[in-house]
């Protein structure tokens, strides 16, 4: 008896990371769609897809969703398809991390931005903003602008040093976008609820 109820308490909690990590992205967000009015690639990479998360294409039938290779996707060839799906809605899964590509192949529709790339991490990473080089100073002036540097004190005294220094915070990490967000902490507490009812009833 008590080791099925381990075992059911594993299964619980597998069950629960998953459902706590992965998210359905609708291709285009809310205001978009796969279509070609919808600027896919700057909503692409607003996004930050993992293994296990999926991206969800919906579409009038004469459109289609074709994954192709990289020299495909960049010539806007569906004549090796990798996969090719058709119906009006059409669910994705991103199993593994990497680059993938797709396009509509109806006849001018990937030319004409009906083409997408999702770039799936591997892990959560955020990254720091990549340093500033500093602008070189002119000697008479001192600039009063924010920067991401923070500057040093002047050592000897002059007629800038009754001027302020400012300095930038660090930036915070970027939170997941509002849908998305939303999406991942409602199936993580679906996940938990789940996972209590299944460890109480055994």
């Amino acid at each position: 008896m008590a080791s099925r109820k381990t075992f059911l308490y594993v299964l619980a909690m597998a069950f629960l990371v998953q459902i706590g990590m992965a998210v359905d992205y609708p291709v285009g967000g809310p205001a978009g769609g796969w279509d070609t009015n919808t600027d896919l690639n700057t909503w692409a990479a607003s996004n930050d897809f993992k293994p296990g998360d999926s991206v969800t294409f919906k579409y009038p039938t004469f459109h289609d969703v074709v994954e192709v290779t990289k020299a495909d996707y960049d010539t806007c060839s569906g004549s090796n398809p990798l996969g090719s799906y058709t119906g009006g809605s059409t669910t994705i899964k991103l199993t593994k991390p990497g680059k993938r590509y797709f396009i509509c192949s109806t006849p001018g529709h990937c030319a004409a931005g009906m083409k997408l790339e999702v770039d799936v991490a591997t892990t959560s990473s955020t990254t720091a903003p990549a340093p500033v080089a500093a602008a070189p100073k002119h000697p008479k002036y001192k600039s009063i602008a924010p920067s991401l540097v923070p500057e040093a004190a002047p050592t000897t005294p002059s007629i800038d040093s009754e001027l302020p220094i400012v300095s930038t915070p660090t930036p915070s990490p970027t939170p997941l976008s509002g849908a998305a967000g939303s999406a991942r902490w409602a199936q993580v507490a679906l996940g938990l609820c789940l996972g209590m009812f299944l460890i109480l009833t055994v």
